[in-house]
């Protein structure tokens, strides 16, 4: 999963959560120094959800139409047919309690789809390289504690954690919780919306603790390719960071060849890396709450530990409509082929207005409102003329110690309704921007 429910976002900041107690071996994790949560001018979305932000930006305002929308990354294309009937033939499992870590066959069936999906170094060994988890935002999130806690003594004084910018929100929320100072990475001055390579010094590098990347991004969508995926697990490795993949996104591409798998570029022993993936995105069940990791065997087992005492189970029988979702395809192609077809409506209709660029993947449009104001300029007319909910692109991305905000100027618009909806909503997007 990545975005949730506009209805279940908290809507206040959570205090920072202790440090977590260090394991056996692992270097005592003393409590955050005063202010190391504040790097940057603001937290962005680690510390409020865009969408509690948002129902407040539009409060008190009244949609011009009827409402639609276009906020919410919630696929709504059809399920896979076959999800009651397998939920029905294994509803036994609701009447026991799950391991943490996952069924036999849950993780046989996803290290198998791995080995079909990428070209792996060598095939992953599902007892060892593969778990669980409730939709990957908890994974995410714990993730970073994870981190921090197996971290050695070097970094434990003022340990960070390097966030892309825009970044979804459990990427930081784990940063805080871990007790890190979030870092976020800056983009090239040639542009591009991948953090800068050359940016990656030893000295931001020295005392973080993990990195997190997403490819295909959200919401850009912009896929990160094979040298450069192999170049950041070289200096994230040299430098002990942990680089956490999310991968969501992964089978939602627009060209022609699928995205590279972090996992293709990891060695042999895939250390030092981990990558995240859902159904949520995939299989359009956002509601099933399944996904997976897999990569470092060290880590996953001190995660597997963590997660049996922190996270939430998986039910078996959710745990079965995985392991057919996995095993089968087609639903996943008709799904990228309506993303396509959405897209290519987007073409015609927004051209080259607004820096629309057909994404490499992903479901979002990323529009360059500036010169109508900004995201929340825009939002806010968007909903008084069109009734259609939208989310400022500020919102998604945290500025920097001198105030800049490089989402400030854009407006996300997710585009997970049927072709039909999508049609008539970018009609009204148009028309609102006109």
């Amino acid at each position: 999963m990545h975005d949730v429910p506009e209805s279940a976002a908290l809507s206040s900041t959570a205090a920072p959560a202790a440090a977590p107690p260090a394991t056996a071996g692992a270097a005592p994790v003393p409590p955050a120094a005063a202010g190391t949560t504040a790097a940057a001018a603001d937290a962005g979305p680690a510390a409020r959800s865009p969408f509690v932000r948002l129902g407040d930006l539009l409060a008190g305002l009244a949609p011009g139409r009827p409402p639609l929308s276009l906020a919410v990354g919630e696929p709504q294309h059809p399920m896979p047919g076959f999800v009651g009937e397998v939920l029905a033939a294994n509803i036994a499992g609701f009447g026991r309690y799950p391991a943490g870590k996952g069924t036999a066959e849950f993780r046989t069936a996803v290290a198998d789809w791995f080995g079909r999906r990428y070209r792996l170094p060598r095939p992953l060994d599902p007892e060892a390289e593969v778990l669980v988890l409730n939709g990957s935002r908890e994974g995410l999130f714990a993730a970073a504690i994870l981190a921090r806690r197996l971290a050695p003594a070097v970094k434990q004084a003022a340990p960070t954690v390097l966030l892309p910018n825009p970044f979804y929100a459990a990427y930081g929320a784990g940063a805080e919780a871990a007790g890190c100072t979030s870092v976020p990475l800056p983009l090239p001055r040639s542009g591009g919306w991948l953090p800068d390579l050359e940016a990656l010094t030893p000295e931001l590098l020295g005392p973080a603790v993990a990195l997190y990347l997403a490819s295909p991004a959200n919401p850009q969508g912009t896929i990160a390719g094979r040298d450069y995926l192999a170049r950041l697990v070289e200096l994230t490795r040299a430098h002990g960071v942990m680089l956490f993949a999310d991968e969501c996104y992964s089978e939602i591409w627009l060209g022609d060849a699928p995205p590279t798998g972090v996992l293709e570029v990891a060695g042999r022993d895939f250390d030092g890396v981990v990558a995240f993936n859902s159904l949520s995105k995939r299989s359009s069940l956002p509601g099933l709450r399944c996904g997976f990791c897999a990569g470092d065997a060290t880590f996953l087992r001190a995660f597997a530990d963590f997660r049996n005492v922190a996270a939430p189970q998986v039910p078996e029988p959710i745990q079965a409509v995985g392991i057919a979702a996995l095993a089968d395809e087609g639903h996943v192609l008709a799904s990228r082929e309506l993303y396509r077809a959405k897209f290519d409506l987007a073409d015609r209709l927004l051209g080259g207005r607004f820096g629309y660029q057909r994404p490499d993947g992903g479901f979002f449009l990323w529009l360059d409102v500036a010169e109508l104001g900004g995201g929340e300029a825009v939002t806010r007319r968007l909903w008084e003329r069109e009734g259609l909910r939208t989310v400022p692109g500020g919102y998604l991305c945290r500025s920097d110690a001198e105030g800049r905000n490089p989402g400030s100027d854009y407006l996300r618009v997710a585009l997970v309704h049927d072709l039909a909806t999508t049609e008539a909503a970018l009609a009204r997007l148009v028309a609102g921007l006109a």
